[in-house]
């Protein structure tokens, strides 16, 4: 509950701002529509009584479904900086308001080939283009003191109205449109998703054509120049994440894990479809519905765990005890091959997976320079979709028809365990060289702070003009802030010990002057 209150307080305060409601009106409407079509493609590509789904089949659908944000999206930037946003915004979403009605049209035509999975692949990328647009735009509709908290509350809120989209479709589908497995309901499906298109085309109108950026005055290099640097910046965080082995192995470790689940994914398709409702293909989408919605529930509470439980172990050992735990129960009950059984597997799996998805993006923001995020996370963002590409190709080798595969669950199991004991090692050599490293540092800095002690007390730099000690060391002052010396109570001198404590000065004439200084406080002083 505190987490919806914060969300909700959040957003209230964000809506207050003319601008961000426009902005944001187009964000919700749009990935609205994006929920709609879902629905119908997801109806027509896997659940059509027309065909049976096949795991090539599952698998090309979601190339189709990830390419565009592993090509697409790293360059997006480079055509959004030099586009007027607004006009990006109008153009993109009337330009998949006309795909969209060319897939409506194809599925009427019952037509499901090359062209309808190029249509598909084009109006995706459109969208990544949309969905850049949205966030490019983000400060310049709130205050910099308010940045933070958009882009945690648009995001959110964007998944919640693709959710919603969903809902609407499905609902749409069986209570207005008919029966859900006929050709005719999902192109009518699609027709309406055209419809919530043109209205997030028409929404940007309301911004000045200049309010959401880029500034003409800006000097901009040509989009070759930029397409160079983008790929030159992807090698660049590739190498700068390979010399951070924390942050190596967390990525190692979400990548494997996006492969295993994406397995699983396929699967719960194939099962839904050819397996649990082999005739009722009605069944077998609100059977998939079912385990979508579950595997939701399982990433919202993984957003709860995990802070709670970092607070108690290491975020890397929870990581790898979710991912143990989801390889237990990929068996048992996974295993079964059971409605009920998978209904658990898939909220186990959605808290394992998010969870570790929650820990790499901590550990990679915790151990990659700040001049190289950037970078470092577009080259992730990479990674883990052409992992998600990887599995359902292995998918659509492995896997029959009905995805019941016996060699899957142990594939799958031994995976998830392997990457939890692998990440488990990889963590504990982390903190071997985190506490060498942080050995050496404490006696390179007690070295330092002899040093400069000495040459203070022996008439050094340090001293004053009588040899004795001046009431700075480093521009921090001996005496408290209001001018008593530091001294305990039987009046001896005071300087920082080695465990944080203060230490009786052991050097002789040492003066009026004291020195008091922690460990920590010295180690802050010497970073800085």
């Amino acid at each position: 509950m505190p987490v919806v209150t914060g969300f909700v307080a959040d957003l209230r305060t964000l809506l207050r701002r003319p601008d961000f409601r426009k902005l944001f009106a187009v964000r919700i409407t749009g990935q609205l529509g994006d929920g709609v079509l879902q629905v119908a493609l997801a109806s027509y590509v896997f659940f059509s009584p027309e065909r049976q789904t096949t795991a090539p089949a599952a698998a090309a659908a979601f190339a189709v479904l990830l390419l565009p944000y592993s090509i697409v999206g790293p360059f997006a930037g480079v055509l959004l900086d030099r586009w007027q946003r607004r006009q990006v915004l109008l153009v993109a979403n009337l330009l998949r308001m006309v795909l969209t009605f060319l897939v409506a049209w194809q599925i009427s035509a019952d037509d499901v080939g090359p062209v309808f999975f190029t249509t598909v692949l084009v109006m995706l990328s459109v969208n990544r283009f949309v969905l850049a647009g949205l966030s490019a735009s983000v400060p310049r509709v709130v205050p910099r003191s308010e940045l933070v908290m958009a882009n945690s509350v648009t995001p959110t809120a964007g998944a919640v109205a693709v959710i919603a989209g969903v809902g609407v479709g499905y609902l749409t589908q069986r209570l207005v449109l008919g029966t859900a497995a006929e050709s005719s309901t999902d192109s009518s499906l699609a027709l309406a998703a055209t419809t919530v298109y043109l209205v997030a085309a028409l929404l940007p109108l309301r911004l000045d054509r200049r309010r959401l950026g880029p500034d003409d005055t800006v000097e901009r290099i040509t989009v070759r120049q930029a397409v160079r640097q983008v790929a030159a910046g992807m090698v660049q965080g590739a190498q700068h994440i390979h010399d951070r082995k924390p942050a190596l192995w967390a990525m190692l470790a979400l990548s494997a894990t996006r492969f295993f689940y994406g397995v699983t994914l396929i699967a719960a398709i194939l099962l839904s479809r050819n397996y649990f409702h082999e005739d009722d293909v009605d069944g077998g989408l609100g059977t998939l519905a079912m385990f979508l919605g579950v595997s939701g529930a399982g990433f919202a509470a993984a957003a709860a765990l995990t802070p709670l439980v970092s607070r108690r172990v290491r975020k890397e050992r929870w990581a790898a005890l979710a991912l143990a735990l989801a390889a237990v129960v990929v068996v048992l009950p996974g295993a079964f091959f059971q409605v009920p059984a998978l209904v658990v597997l898939s909220f186990v799996l959605g808290v394992a997976t998010q969870s570790v998805k929650i820990v790499v993006d901590t550990v990679v923001h915790e151990r990659v320079d700040d001049d190289y995020r950037g970078r470092v996370f577009s080259f992730c963002d990479v990674a883990f979709n052409i992992s998600f590409v990887a599995a359902a190709a292995t998918a659509a080798a492995f896997l029959p028809s009905t995805g019941k595969s016996y060699l899957m669950v142990g594939v799958v199991s031994a995976g998830f365990a392997l990457t939890a004991f692998g990440y488990l090692r990889a963590d504990r050599r982390t903190v071997r060289l985190d506490e060498e490293l942080s050995a050496e540092l404490d006696a390179r800095l007690d070295a330092e702070l002899d040093a400069e002690l000495s040459a203070g007390l022996d008439g050094g730099p340090n001293a004053g003009p009588d040899g004795e000690p001046n009431a700075r060391l480093d521009g921090v002052p001996s005496t408290r802030p209001d001018g008593v010396p530091s001294t305990r109570p039987d009046g001896e001198s005071t300087v920082a010990g080695l465990d944080g404590e203060s230490a009786v000065a052991r050097r002789p004439g040492i003066g009026q002057d004291r020195l008091t200084r922690t460990k920590d406080e010295w180690r802050s002083g010497r970073e800085r």
